[in-house]
């Protein structure tokens, strides 16, 4: 048998045991990348390492950690008290700013997970507080970050006309951007009604006299392994009162989310995270290395506050999507993923061979990255593009950078991952089913939909 054949069945054993046990997906994908890529692929463990996602385990552990600091100072509970001021109490506006916010810096040019990385902890506080469906509140940054994903200053709008002027096509930066925003709106908008939107509509709440507890955004670890040494949990207050002593300093507890609103500190922490914002959509600077620097400033600041963020940063969720991209990373240096488009691109229809590439950018970008999807599955279908076949290429670049990026909601891509990693108040394994299952809905049915709109109607 083929070894393209043998690591497909192999990413598909990966997702039936991992859905029938309690095993995190990451530890069966690094485990997967290391015998596909030794025993069928011949790759060294050097070459395999290659693969890991470095720049996406930077950005989780970063984004997770700055977080944290933030909910542990009060930032976060402040922030959620200023923008339920701001929407007036109309609750049913939260999920559509935030689609709005997300939108916004995607179009200017931030990348989508960056986008959604400062979006969501809000968000998802904001679902936490006020009982909103947190699936909603997580698809809407999502889609609202692929929403301005195409414009032509973004990251993905970029790369998709530059890859399509390169290889001679017509190009229509416009068309591809509108027709990504008006297809993740439109789902937006689907998903609002669904999902507790219509009753939201119904809820005005007087915010003014209402007390907004502290938002967990994670939650801390508890006994020796939060200080990483048992003399450093010897120094607490609980055993130093116990001894009729003082604890230290660096151990002693504090009391997380009885803040002062705006307080010194929290307007520290609301710079940096401006500051993280400008640094990255501005400067372009990596989003991981810079939450860690700013959040390495804020521990400095104030030792004692941030002691637990380092055990709040979404471990089991880094697992996961690091080792499915480490995987996937191996099938496209062993030439799957170009076995599989190479085969689709050869069929005689091209209409069908069409829709199969959609397929096959919905299906690897769920997993990988959307930019590599973009950049090597359009020079795949320049053949019958160039060719009198029916398909017009404008259409068919919309539809294929449409598909290719709407499934960024799976929780194996890093917008999914995202969001995952900042749910709160929730059993988070089935918060990862409900993302799992709308992820694979929308694979089934987002390819077959933006074939007909973009490729079928228009000739």
């Amino acid at each position: 048998m083929s070894p393209h054949f043998l690591s497909i069945y192999a990413l598909a054993a990966m997702f039936v045991i991992a859905t029938i046990w309690p095993i995190n997906m990451g530890v069966l994908a690094f485990v997967g990348a290391f015998l596909v890529g030794t025993l069928l692929a011949g790759q060294s463990t050097n070459d395999i390492i290659g693969g890991f996602p470095g720049g996406l385990f930077l950005t989780l552990v970063g984004i997770t950690w700055l977080f944290a600091i933030a909910q542990n100072n009060g930032t976060i509970d402040w922030l959620v008290r200023m923008a339920v001021r701001a929407v007036k109490g109309r609750i049913a506006a939260i999920p559509w700013i935030m689609f709005g916010i997300s939108a916004m810096l995607t179009a200017v040019g931030a990348v989508s997970p960056g986008a959604v990385a400062i979006v969501a902890p809000i968000a998802l506080g904001f679902a936490f507080r006020y009982q909103i469906s947190p699936l909603l509140m997580g698809l809407m940054v999502v889609h609202g970050a692929q929403a301005g994903g195409f414009s032509p200053i973004s990251i993905y709008g970029g790369i998709t006309n530059r890859v399509v002027e390169k290889a001679g096509l017509p190009l229509s930066p416009m068309t591809t951007f509108a027709a990504s925003f008006t297809v993740n709106a439109a789902v937006a908008l689907i998903l609002f009604m669904v999902l507790g939107g219509r009753a939201l509509m119904r809820i005005r709440q007087d915010i003014e006299p209402v007390k907004v507890p502290h938002v967990l955004i994670a939650k801390p670890a508890t006994g020796p392994q939060i200080f990483g040494d048992s003399e450093a949990e010897a120094l607490s207050r609980r055993i130093g009162e116990e001894a009729g002593g003082s604890s230290n300093k660096l151990v002693a507890e504090v009391e997380e989310g009885n803040h002062p609103d705006g307080n010194l500190y929290q307007i520290v922490t609301l710079l940096g995270l401006a500051a993280l914002t400008v640094l990255v959509l501005a400067f372009k600077l990596d989003i991981g290395f810079v939450a860690l620097t700013i959040g390495l400033v804020l521990a400095l600041w104030a030792p004692t506050m941030q002691k637990r963020a380092m055990a709040q940063v979404a471990w089991p969720e880094i697992m996961l999507i690091t080792g499915v991209s480490t995987y996937v990373a191996v099938l496209q240096s062993m030439g799957t993923i170009d076995f599989v488009g190479d085969s689709v691109a050869g069929m005689a229809s091209p209409l069908l061979a069409a829709l199969m590439l959609f397929f096959i950018g919905a299906v690897v970008s769920a997993f990988a990255s959307s930019t590599a999807v973009l950049g090597s599955l359009i020079p795949l279908a320049v053949p019958f593009l160039q060719g009198d076949t029916g398909v017009g290429a404008i259409g068919f670049i919309a539809g294929m950078a449409v598909a290719s990026t709407i499934v960024d909601v799976s929780p194996f891509s890093t917008n999914g991952a995202l969001v995952l990693a900042n749910a709160q108040g929730i059993d988070k394994q089935v918060f990862f089913r409900k993302l799992l299952n709308y992820g694979a809905l929308v694979t089934l049915i987002a390819p077959v939909v933006l074939w007909l709109l973009f490729v079928v109607l228009p000739g």
